[in-house]
């Protein structure tokens, strides 16, 4: 295939990644929400930009790490500097389940909404949630850029969606602040139910993590990343809020728990005018879509990344003419399906207890890579230096093992057994990696890139072919 190999393509704007990152942070409440307001009621809005001021300690150690080890392996490069390449792969495993599960979660997303128009039956549901993945699996394979200035249009057309459509919530008569402060207020369920949602929904910030998988197709400095990265947490924040306080004000928190998609079915049940709800609607799909299409990308380069160091063999690495990992692309599709057809009806609160616990360890070690990287190599250039440093990286390991401690009360039975096979597979990659290097390559030894590397892998990526 001509133009194999071409090496990964610097095509993302600032702009178009804090759009990926906020877009996929922001993606799932059309069908979401129900399980907020179970948890907390509209106590969420209050939660939601708690947590992100909770997450800077994490945001910013990920923002330093970045900026020292600028490469798609992410996380992987940073624990392996920082511990041994083990332990790079073991967060890079944990990392990619965190990854991977978005896709058929927000997939998910459009069959919910389909729902809303037409009865799906439940066996078709995963066969419909597949074929969306399919569908962008086919457009994953073109040029980066595409999928940056699609997030950029579909930011803003959603977000304005949203602001209006919460706007005219407020100003249209069936607003009531009572639907909030009374029928137990914000927080139905007491500081448990705080605790738990608070748990539960630092999975709506996943999306700020994935933007370092992609430092090597951006367009500017890496020192820069700061800004994506706070930006994933504090742009959704506001409008989490703003949506949550406009949507609870419509309707006790306990209605609104029952209903599949709340904005369109209370715009029906309320008698506004029909355009709102599809409005709520198409904003939904858009946020979904968006989700879609950052946390595939990232998958895919956390992949790519493995790949670098030479923890998977080296066709994860291969790229098309357009500079995309198209088998890396493919077993990120392998997994989706996967994980679509085990889910079944449950997969909110499936996918949330799972993300949630991968999630937190993979912060841990991100802090404790920062940490000890301070330590280790005082002498590495930092373009960009967190503030307060150690301290800081402590309490960002605090803060990843608290919510790792939650997310494991959470997990309902059925999530098990998939995280117990997926570590499985984890163990045993590094194994069929010695098989691989035995028969086929003995010379393909697992690497760790430093600082040091930076400039190579950037004129490797110039002249792909040289």
């Amino acid at each position: 295939m001509a133009g194999r190999n071409a090496g990964l393509k610097r095509q993302l704007s600032l702009l178009s990644l804090v759009a990926l990152a906020a877009g996929a942070v922001l993606g799932g409440w059309l069908a979401e929400a129900p399980y907020w307001f179970e948890l907390t009621g509209a106590g969420a809005a209050i939660i939601f930009p708690i947590l992100a001021v909770i997450l800077v300690p994490i945001a910013l150690a990920f923002a330093e790490l970045t900026s020292v080890l600028p490469f798609s392996s992410s996380v992987d490069v940073w624990s392996g500097n920082a511990m041994n390449s083990t332990t790079g792969w073991a967060t890079q495993w944990l990392f990619f389940l965190v990854q991977v599960v978005e896709p058929p979660l927000v997939a998910f997303i459009f069959v919910t909404a389909a729902g809303f128009f037409v009865d799906v039956p439940v066996a078709v549901q995963p066969l419909i949630a597949i074929a969306i993945m399919v569908l962008w699996y086919v457009f994953s394979n073109f040029s980066i850029e595409l999928t940056g200035v699609m997030a950029i249009v579909l930011f803003i057309t959603m977000v304005s969606i949203t602001v209006g459509t919460s706007i005219y919530y407020f100003s249209s008569g069936h607003w009531e602040f009572t639907n909030i402060s009374e029928h137990g207020g914000f927080f139905p369920h007491g500081i448990y139910g705080a605790v738990a949602a608070a748990s539960a929904l630092v999975l709506k910030y996943i999306g700020f993590a994935m933007t370092p998988t992609m430092i090597q197709e951006t367009k500017f400095a890496a020192k820069k990343m700061v800004i994506v990265i706070l930006a994933g947490l504090f742009i959704p924040a506001v409008v989490y809020m703003l949506a949550t306080v406009a949507i609870g004000g419509l309707a006790p928190h306990d209605v609104i728990a029952g209903l599949s998609v709340p904005e369109p079915e209370l715009v029906d049940q309320l008698g506004m005018p029909a355009i709102i709800g599809l409005l709520a609607i198409a904003a939904g799909l858009l946020y979904a879509f968006t989700t879609l299409m950052g946390f595939w990308t990232s998958s895919a380069r956390v992949l790519y990344g493995a790949s670098q160091l030479r923890q998977l063999p080296p066709w994860f690495s291969r790229t098309n003419r357009h500079g995309q990992p198209y088998i890396a692309n493919l077993v990120v599709l392998a997994f989706g399906i996967f994980f679509a057809a085990f889910t079944g009806t449950n997969w909110v609160q499936y996918t949330y207890s799972l993300s949630v616990v991968a999630a937190g360890a993979v912060y841990f070690l991100g802090c404790l890579s920062a940490y000890r990287l301070r330590t280790k190599h005082p002498e590495w250039k930092r373009p960009f230096r967190a503030p307060i440093g150690r301290p800081m990286f402590a309490v960002g390991m605090l803060i990843s093992a608290a919510i790792t401690v939650v997310g494991v009360t959470l997990l309902p039975a059925n999530a098990w057994p998939p995280i117990i096979a997926y570590l499985i597979i984890g163990a045993l990659v590094p194994l069929a990696m010695r098989f691989y290097r035995s028969r086929v390559n003995p010379d393909y030894t697992p690497i760790i890139l430093g600082p040091e590397d930076v400039e190579t892998i950037e004129e490797t990526e110039r002249n792909p072919h040289a």
